[in-house]
């Protein structure tokens, strides 16, 4: 997952990455009595929780997914193009562990001001448990259907994404961030960002996560502050216009 914080796991029911979000606001939380794993906003129940030793490692052996200029081809899980607008550049991809719980395909599409800060990025992976463990992803949220892909989602804002992504070493984001790094490029700080989950199985233990993100002026209307503003809730028309700026630059097709 791409978080906006790490992830932690439950028996049985919760997933893996980076994915766990800070003080998840309760109109996106499913209450249990007992754990609630907080994912990068949206959440992860479980009945217990299980906290992995988080290594970040390369994994190994599996073909990316091609990209041909503009557009990821997936040939699985899910089957679909996805293409991003002309004015974003690929970046690149790369494969990492997540916690030793699953492996993910991180690919990224930016656009960048001459300082080398990301004004504008399509971030996605795809991302698997590992038949060790009997996690499953689950997310409670909104809904929003892209080219036939059904996505659960939230939009939020950050005072500070970039340090957010990092603040794990062994995230995913930070894995994203070393990714643009050596690129010379790295996140805005004050952000919105869209973030989205796709299961394609019914066992939900493979996923796909797009995250959409955009640098705020630093006059900008939008609330924002620490800890993070969650935009669905609170400012329901800012949320729906970062939805939009996220719809007008990629398409998914399905075969």
């Amino acid at each position: 997952m791409a978080l906006d914080r790490p992830l932690a796991y439950g028996s049985g029911g919760c997933p893996s990455k980076a994915r766990t979000q800070q003080n998840i606001p309760t109109g996106l939380a499913s209450r249990k009595d007992n754990m609630t794993v907080k994912r990068r906003g949206i959440v992860c129940v479980a009945s217990t929780m299980i906290l992995a030793t988080f290594t970040q490692a390369q994994s190994s052996g599996v073909p990316l997914r091609a990209v041909r200029g503009q557009t990821i081809v997936s040939k699985g899980l899910p089957s679909a193009e996805f293409n991003i607008g002309k004015d974003f550049r690929y970046i690149g991809g790369q494969q990492v562990n997540l916690y030793g719980n699953a492996d993910a395909e991180q690919h990224i599409f930016v656009k960048a001001g001459s300082d080398g800060i990301v004004e504008r990025f399509y971030w996605l992976q795809f991302e698997h448990l590992l038949p060790t463990n009997t996690h499953t992803y689950d997310y409670r949220g909104g809904t929003i259907d892209i080219g036939g892909l059904t996505f659960i989602y939230d939009v939020k804002t950050w005072p500070d994404y970039a340090a957010n992504e990092t603040e794990d070493p062994a995230s995913d984001g930070a894995a994203i961030s070393r990714l643009l790094a050596q690129h010379n490029l790295a996140f805005p700080k004050k952000s919105a960002r869209v973030r989205m989950f796709h299961l394609p199985t019914p066992d939900h233990r493979t996923e796909l996560m797009i995250i959409y993100g955009e640098a705020l002026p630093e006059r900008s209307a939008v609330p924002v502050r620490a800890g993070g503003v969650q935009l669905d809730k609170e400012s329901p028309d800012s949320a729906q216009i970062f939805l939009d700026h996220m719809r007008s630059d990629m398409t998914i097709r399905k075969p």
